[in-house]
């Protein structure tokens, strides 16, 4: 059963593009938005990063820290990150285990690709709790960014 507004956001370690260790827990104190990912380098993934990418100050303003991740591996994303100059952490959950405790794996992705991150997104208060959800089946389809950005303004 997946994550609903009001759940305490489950805590993780990662570890980034850059090889360092990323702790939900560290970023208490902030918004955080968690956006989960199909697949580095396919184009819908790129298009969803890159438009992040882009509104990256309307995020500061809020001050929500937006985190990127995926089943790829740290490899992946540090080129992924470098060829298309995304300037938020790209985090590798390659063995599924943060995926599946917020619930948004698929059974089977394409070409019978098994556990792939569906697009989700999360926003996550100051204090650990779950105050917006979108779990997409569509890969094809992006988040809804602006009620995103409704969430974390009724948050400042």
């Amino acid at each position: 059963m997946g994550l609903t507004i009001g759940d305490k956001a489950p805590l993780f370690s990662l570890i980034n593009s850059e090889k360092q260790t990323v702790n939900l827990v560290d970023y208490r104190g902030k918004n955080v938005v968690l956006l989960f990912f199909p697949l580095a380098f396919t184009g819908v993934c790129t298009a969803e990063l890159c438009q992040i990418r882009d509104e990256k100050a309307e995020y500061d303003d809020l001050d929500a820290v937006v985190l990127g991740i995926s089943i790829d591996s740290p490899f992946v994303l540090e080129e992924f990150k470098k060829q298309q100059g995304y300037n938020i952490s790209l985090l590798s959950d390659f063995n599924r285990d943060v995926s599946m405790a917020y619930d948004v794996l698929y059974d089977t992705f394409v070409l019978n690709m098994n556990k792939v991150s569906k697009r989700s997104a999360f926003v996550i208060d100051k204090e650990g709790e779950v105050k917006y959800v979108e779990v997409l089946n569509n890969a094809g389809e992006l988040p809804n960014f602006g009620a995103i950005k409704e969430t974390l303004k009724k948050l400042s």
